[in-house]
């Protein structure tokens, strides 16, 4: 009897999350923006889904000439003043990790805003589909740490910068907090990322989504005392995530961790990588990561209406 109220209890304690976060969702999609952000995931999601067959085909890397030389004179003023400005940040490459079941196309709009903006590398990683639902975390960071290292050998770049949507940024969180990836990844940007699992991945019994259950082995691990790391988090989450359940799993602390927080109030987990308030966080990151070199960031936390 005492193991039937444990599971009781246990299964309570899950439905209330369950309804906590539901609230979450629906006090957000309430507010003032959340019938945009309807609108928008809705919007973004048949977009997506024409894209799709797209980001199957892998992107070919091609680092722009002039940026690695650092020439002006062809480019457009934007993308210019952000040349001589944040020389480091112009030239230092960007690679973007999808989330589950997901491909590149994720990153269709990011990428494009990114490379408008003056970043010249900007490439993104595709991983299959049976990887992403029957993979392993620890297997697929070491797999990216072999394509960073393919990058840096050919763009001659020492560090990169990292945006992880969703599991993909716990992909790479686990690269560099694990696999020693904060020797090349200067800033690491996550978007929707199950830091803390999500009770969503209970909705599929595999592999890979039982590493995202809360308190599930790898979690576990990541949660586990480490030495001070060097890359610089930053962290966006939304609380109209309708994916990571509750929504403040995709928060993260880590005594290690020199952690910057944004909170949105009004983004659909699909349209994060297409929020402009995310381009806007992911050039600041980037641009004032590569002014202060090694030098941590002073943890902050932000939201946006």
């Amino acid at each position: 009897m005492g193991g039937v109220r444990r599971l009781a209890a246990s299964w309570a304690s899950v439905a209330g999350e369950v309804l906590d976060a539901s609230g979450a969702v629906l006090r957000a999609v309430a507010s003032p923006g959340g019938v945009r952000a309807v609108a928008v995931e809705a919007a973004w999601l048949a977009a997506h889904t024409v894209l799709y067959p797209w980001g199957v085909v892998e992107e070919q890397l091609r680092p722009e000439g002039h940026f690695r030389a650092y020439r002006t004179d062809g480019l457009p003023p934007r993308q210019r003043g952000l040349v001589v400005s944040a020389m480091d940040a112009a030239g230092t490459p960007i690679v973007l990790v999808h989330g589950i079941g997901d491909n590149r196309s994720a990153f269709a709009v990011l990428s494009g805003a990114l490379r408008r903006r003056g970043f010249g590398v900007v490439h993104a990683v595709n991983y299959s589909v049976l990887t992403a639902l029957t993979g392993d975390v620890r297997r697929s960071a070491a797999l990216l740490a072999e394509h960073v290292e393919r990058i840096c050998e050919q763009t001659g770049s020492d560090r990169v910068h990292v945006v992880g949507h969703s599991l993909g940024g716990l992909i790479a969180r686990y690269y560099v907090q694990r696999l020693n990836g904060d020797a090349r990844v200067r800033t690491l940007v996550t978007l929707g990322t199950p830091h803390g699992g999500t009770l969503a991945a209970y909705l599929l019994p595999t592999s890979l989504t039982r590493q995202l259950r809360p308190g599930s082995e790898l979690l576990s691990e990541l949660a586990e005392p480490s030495r001070p790391c060097r890359t610089k988090f930053v962290v966006v989450w939304s609380e109209m995530d309708q994916v990571i359940i509750p929504q403040r799993n995709a928060r993260l602390a880590h005594p290690a961790l020199v952690v910057e927080e944004h909170q949105i109030r009004d983004s659909g987990h699909l349209s994060l990588p297409v929020d402009p308030r995310t381009l806007h966080t992911v050039v600041s990151a980037i641009t004032r990561s590569d002014d202060d070199q090694d030098h941590p960031i002073v943890p902050a936390r932000t939201g946006f209406a």
